[in-house]
């Protein structure tokens, strides 16, 4: 068994200002990002990824609790800081099988939007101020699920 932080959520939104979805699986394509999902086909916005103990530290700043999909990111980790230096590679899937892991690398770190005040709750921008995640870029096509393993995060 891993010691790996691992997926824990999947979300993706098929329209600007469309609800999210919760799935169990998301495809992601190399240079397009994830299929299905508003931003699918966008230059360098592929993937959003957050982390559960971010969520958590945000919820206490607001004084309610933050659901992932709530934040309108794609992917939410158990354990971890999401790396927000741009260049920074995250690898989801099992270490086991390289080949098949989905490589992400960070664009720039994932701002809170106004939308979030609606999603979340009023201070959820503020709450969220550098604990939203990051931008990533989708370097490898393949498939990322809840579950999997996920390396490259700060802390692990």
């Amino acid at each position: 068994m891993s010691d790996l932080p691992v997926v824990t959520a999947l979300h993706l939104a098929p329209r600007h200002h469309a609800p999210t979805e919760q799935v169990d699986a998301i495809a992601v394509e190399a240079g397009r990002g994830v299929v299905g999902d508003r931003y699918h086909g966008s230059r360098h916005r592929h993937v959003s990824v957050q982390s559960a103990p971010s969520l958590a530290e945000a919820a206490g700043v607001l004084g309610a609790p933050v659901e992932p999909g709530a934040t309108r990111r794609t992917v939410t980790v158990s354990d971890g800081r999401v790396p927000t230096e741009p260049g920074a590679v995250l690898r989801l899937g099992d270490p086991a099988r390289p080949d098949e892991q989905v490589v992400l690398e960070v664009v720039r770190v994932a701002a809170p939007c106004a939308l979030m005040e609606t999603s979340v709750g009023p201070g959820a921008k503020a709450a969220l101020r550098r604990r939203a995640g990051s931008v990533l870029r989708a370097l490898t096509s393949g498939t990322v699920r809840v579950g999997d393993p996920v390396k490259g995060l700060l802390g692990d």
